[in-house]
């Protein structure tokens, strides 16, 4: 009875051509909505994927992919016998982890603390400027980053010197570069990504609220009992997402604040493949390393997610 059973199930579950196309005429105009998205993935990131071949061959533009001769793991392993393996490796996980561990409970701490306010004139205007830096372009928050740090006029160092201190050249110590990434980083974000977890609040059912006043809830105990737990599906998820990239540090970023004299704790994955894939035109190589990111990362976030789904019972699939 039971194998019956299964049987119709999986039968009723079967999808023949008829019924898909069916279906996609029923839902035309929704496929109609992604197809714009649909397509940016299948040309910009599927389709160079081919390009992935790289890394297994001595490319030669002349020859072209298919036309190059094939040399297997040689350029993983020099990348992995490299003086510079550990460094990049060790940069861009302390980096990543900084922004993770500092970064990420920032915009759900605001987004808390936001909703609380009363709808007004006030909340909106905290809304907005904490929203604004995210559009600021890259290149023009690094220029307002050195323009504050500045040894001689910035006003960090004005400050500095006002105590009684002596000025601090920021960008050309070592020490300090992580710092500058990961705060300058949560400045710039922490507003903007807010918003995916007022969404979240915003769905949180009213009766457990009332409930809570009800049985005699402070405000912060209505937060912490009600608020987060109402959310804590989204943060999971958005949690498992950002270790999915925890190997992928902005390029941009560090590409125009490091610089030779902070290498040491600035130089990162994808600094070193812009240098030897681009400048140094070692295409192979650049593309075995950057290769190697990719695996990290996705091996990162399916351990992660499985994680999650066992733990929590929350999952990306």
């Amino acid at each position: 009875m039971a194998n019956s059973t299964s049987a119709i199930a999986r039968k009723k579950m079967r999808t023949t051509p008829k019924k898909a196309l069916f279906y996609i005429k029923r839902d035309r105009m929704l496929w109609l909505l992604i197809l714009p998205g649909l397509a940016y993935f299948i040309i910009f990131k599927y389709v160079p994927m081919f390009g992935v071949l790289m890394a297994f061959e001595d490319y030669r533009p002349s020859k072209g992919i298919l036309g190059s001769q094939w040399v297997g793991l040689r350029y993983f392993l020099d990348f992995f016998h490299s003086a510079y393996f550990s460094r990049l490796v060790r940069n861009t996980i302390l980096i990543s982890v900084y922004s993770l561990l500092w970064g990420f409970p920032v915009p759900i701490i605001f987004a808390l603390f936001l909703n609380e306010l009363r709808d007004g004139p006030f909340k909106k205007v905290v809304q907005t400027v904490s929203y604004l830096p995210h559009f600021i372009s890259v290149v023009v928050l690094v220029g307002m980053v050195q323009s504050f740090l500045n040894p001689y006029d910035g006003i960090v160092n004005v400050i500095i010197k006002s105590l009684g201190g002596t000025p601090i050249n920021f960008l050309s110590e070592p020490s300090w570069f992580r710092t500058i990434y990961v705060v300058s980083g949560i400045w710039q974000n922490f507003g903007y990504d807010s918003i995916i977890y007022l969404s979240a609040i915003s769905a949180v059912d009213p009766q457990l609220y009332e409930a809570a006043r009800v049985d005699g809830a402070k405000r912060l105990q209505i937060m912490f009992h009600v608020t987060l737990p109402g959310i804590l599906p989204t943060v999971i998820i958005m949690l498992i997402l950002r270790f999915g990239s925890i190997m992928s540090v902005g390029f941009e970023k560090v590409n125009l604040l490091y610089s030779p004299a902070t290498y040491e704790t600035a130089d990162v994955i994808s600094t070193y493949v812009y240098r030897r894939g681009v400048l140094d035109g070692q295409f192979s190589f650049s593309t075995a390393v950057d290769f190697f990111n990719s695996v990290i990362n996705l091996i990162l976030i399916c351990t992660v997610n499985k994680i999650s789904r066992k733990v929590s019972e929350t999952s990306l699939w």
